[in-house]
């Protein structure tokens, strides 16, 4: 099977890898191609601008987008209008792909009062980004009843160390209300792309892509402040704000057989700390 992967930056060469190692031919389209290692085969590629040629017997594409900003029209330009060249590319080239895939966010959900969160719960974006992002779900599925969504929480992983870095530099705090938070490592995240891309004979049209734990800013902050041998971190910030507080479910996504290298935030942060793994560049 031939796989291009478009925007092909840390997480979609991470996925890029494990297709190649799973036998499959892999081109990534990114800004700087030369970055890519040698199993991926690069073309420059801007998704703001034209694409070049799609290879002719591409099977399966995945759109990882990536910003160059937060700005409303920085994501429109990439998200949106990034996906609309791509299905376009496609057209102009023949190549009618089996499968495609599109790396969203959990982001076009809204607040849920920390109840739980599925594939079925209403989108409620909170932000003019998350927004538009569901547009580009949206888009997809005009375009491409048979596409795939997957929605992954706050991705974590090599080179991601935001909490530990809190910890670590004295600046964590313990929020004083519930804070729901919900996330990924990097790893299972791509795990999760090639899964969908290659092991579901007949998936669902949107997935939710997070560990099984939603858990407590807190108790994270203060695992983490143990794992580092650090005092626990002070109570006093504030919960979570509009738009955040939901607990995420990865019922759908465990039901194609899909199994977590880390199925919790402590697998995941002990590995991180370990040193194991590299962002890619």
């Amino acid at each position: 099977m031939s796989v291009l992967i478009a925007g092909c930056g840390d997480l979609g060469t991470e996925a890029g890898l494990r297709f190649a190692a799973a036998g499959h031919a892999v081109t990534g389209w990114r800004r700087r191609p030369d970055r890519l290692p040698a199993f991926i085969r690069g073309v420059a590629a801007d998704l703001t601008g034209d694409l070049p040629e799609v290879p002719a017997d591409t099977e399966t594409v995945v759109f990882t987008p990536a910003a160059s900003g937060r700005s409303e029209e920085q994501y429109r330009a990439t998200y949106v209008d990034g996906l609309a060249r791509l299905l376009d590319a496609l057209e102009r080239d023949g190549v009618t792909p089996r499968r495609i895939l599109f790396v969203s966010s959990t982001a076009v959900y809204g607040d849920s009062d920390g109840e739980l969160v599925d594939e079925l719960t209403p989108t409620a974006p909170a932000s003019a980004t998350g927004a538009v992002i569901r547009e580009a779900e949206e888009l997809l599925h005009a375009r491409r009843p048979d596409g795939i969504v997957l929605r992954l929480a706050g991705i974590y992983g090599p080179g991601r160390t935001r909490l530990v870095d809190a910890v670590l530099g004295g600046t964590a705090v313990v929020p004083s209300g519930p804070h729901p938070t919900n996330r990924i490592h990097r790893d299972d995240a791509a795990a999760a792309i090639v899964h969908l891309a290659t092991a579901v004979p007949e998936p669902e049209p949107v997935y939710v892509g997070v560990d099984d734990e939603p858990a407590e800013l807190g108790d994270v902050l203060r695992f983490l402040a143990a794992e580092l041998g650090r005092g626990e971190p002070p109570t006093g910030g504030a919960p979570a704000a509009r738009g955040g507080n939901r607990r995420l479910s990865n019922a759908r996504l465990r039901a194609t057989g899909f199994g977590f290298a880390f199925p919790t935030f402590r697998e995941g942060y002990r590995s991180v700390l370990a040193g194991e793994g590299i962002r890619h560049p």
